[in-house]
């Protein structure tokens, strides 16, 4: 939008006859309302000029050779030159000429100081018809001075002739918004000028900056988009196969291996020997005790028939008794003692054991684990949660155990409980112990074989599950 120069001065009727030539050789539709919104200025002067088409829109704008349909100076007078046009209060202004504001009713009038912003104070509007009397639009033209009578009739006559060559130029018909924007595409001479003014070293940069700015905003919006979307938490951890509700079998009392009667992973029943203790000295012991309970015995008749003739005898016997007593329950102890030195299964099972020749000549002490029996298809997973990895979780959370002997077929599982205290493990670390129980439907693996648990918890946006770990590690280096 430019203001437009002030000629010097000239005969306003050769002005007037001047334009009506230049109306008639009008190349197109878009020289026409150049001419119009431009020329004008030979018969009285204004700042800006505004050519509107009750059904094309913003047509020409004074000042340049193609209005920015997208700017906002002509977004506004898309929404001002309606209402002006076609108001009830306002349809005098489709008959004839109209300084605005004074010929405005007072509701237009009060609404015309919201429009400094765009216009000068004084406006002008001069209706467009065809030659049936069907409105086409108007001229509206501003400045800062007020418009003279003579100033009126001058640009009433004018339009009047621009309207003949308008109606010659589209045929008669009625114009159209499609149509004229057709004919303003099919105006060479537009193209021209519009192509002058795209191909400007200043409209091109701020072309190229806006699409990049608009590019740059599409990739931030999308960006931000994908980082709020949700995604479940979840956490990895190394993690087996383990029996779910072992029997545990322990020494018995303080000796030495002497035998190891099963195999690794071997299928036993309930009774099956598993493990014997060495005996040497408990068989000594047990025969030792068997000996002086023999005597004890032998003693104790002696001093029965003895008490029938002699009074101190019969005060003996209860000591002899009481050492009878005594004798007895060392000498059954041992002897149960013996039966124990051979370790039998409590149940049906597996016997999870590693390397027997390692257990063979081996002093155990009372309690200590010799091996496992674990029932068959009584598994679970059991994974060690690091303390960075501690995440939120709920029982009945889902876990998946990756083997290394099949990672493409997981061992599902329900999260059963994790541990509250954190455990030292074998390579000085610390973790909580996991156990999980496998579903029913999914496949199981052997006990012992080891793989990756991956633990799922709540959701959370993706932008949190990305920046968890490097916003723990920042805190833990920085201290805030």
């Amino acid at each position: 939008m430019h203001d437009i120069d002030h000629p010097g001065g000239h005969d306003s009727l050769a002005s007037l006859l001047l334009l009506g030539r230049r109306a008639r050789e009008a190349a197109g539709h878009a020289e026409l309302g150049f001419v119009l919104a431009n020329e004008s200025f030979q018969l009285a002067p204004y700042r800006q000029a505004v050519l509107w088409l009750a059904e094309g829109g913003v047509h020409t704008l004074s000042g340049i050779s193609q209005p920015d349909f997208n700017a906002p100076y002509v977004h506004w007078l898309e929404r001002l030159l309606p209402g002006l046009a076609g108001r009830a209060g306002a349809q005098a202004l489709a008959i004839g000429p109209a300084d605005l504001p004074a010929d405005l009713p007072s509701g237009l009038a009060a609404e015309w100081h919201d429009w400094l912003e765009w216009l000068p104070a004084h406006g002008l509007w001069l209706p467009l018809a065809s030659p049936a009397g069907e409105a086409l639009g108007g001229l509206l033209l501003a400045r800062e001075e007020a418009w003279l009578d003579a100033e009126i009739a001058l640009l009433a006559e004018w339009t009047a002739i621009w309207q003949h060559a308008w109606a010659a130029q589209r045929g008669g018909g009625r114009p159209v918004r499609l149509a004229a924007r057709v004919g303003r595409a099919l105006d060479l001479r537009s193209h021209a000028r519009s192509l002058s003014v795209a191909l400007s070293p200043t409209r091109w940069r701020d072309t190229l900056a806006g699409l990049r700015e608009r590019r740059r905003l599409r990739w931030l919006l999308a960006l931000g988009l994908v980082l709020a979307f949700p995604v479940r938490l979840s956490v990895l951890a190394p993690g087996e196969i383990v029996p779910a509700h072992p029997h545990v079998i322990r020494a018995p009392m303080d000796g030495v291996v002497d035998q190891v009667l099963v195999q690794p992973n071997q299928r036993v029943k309930a009774g099956t020997p598993l493990f014997a203790l060495e005996q040497t000295s408990l068989d000594a012991r047990l025969a030792v005790a068997a000996q002086a309970l023999a005597t004890s015995r032998a003693e104790y008749r002696q001093q029965a028939q003895q008490a029938l003739f002699d009074a101190k005898s019969r005060s003996r016997l209860a000591t002899v008794q009481g050492s009878i007593g005594e004798k007895e329950a060392e000498v059954d102890f041992l002897r149960r003692q013996s039966e124990r030195a051979t370790l039998a299964a409590p149940a049906d099972g597996i016997v999870l054991i590693d390397a027997p020749s390692e257990w063979v000549g081996r002093p155990v002490v009372t309690g200590e684990r010799l091996a496992t029996l674990a029932s068959e298809g009584d598994e679970e997973v059991e994974a060690w949660l690091g303390l960075g990895d501690a995440i939120a979780l709920e029982p009945g959370a889902p876990v998946s155990l990756y083997l290394n002997t099949s990672p493409l077929a997981p061992v599902e599982a329900r999260l059963r409980y994790v541990a509250y205290e954190a455990q030292q493990r074998p390579d000085g670390s610390f973790a909580y112990r996991l156990r999980a129980d496998i579903a029913a439907d999914s496949p199981r693996g052997r006990i012992g074989l080891k793989g990756t648990v991956k633990v799922s918890g709540g959701h959370v946006p993706l932008a949190w599950w990305l920046l968890r770990r490097p916003l723990a590690a920042a805190r833990q280096w920085v201290g805030f």
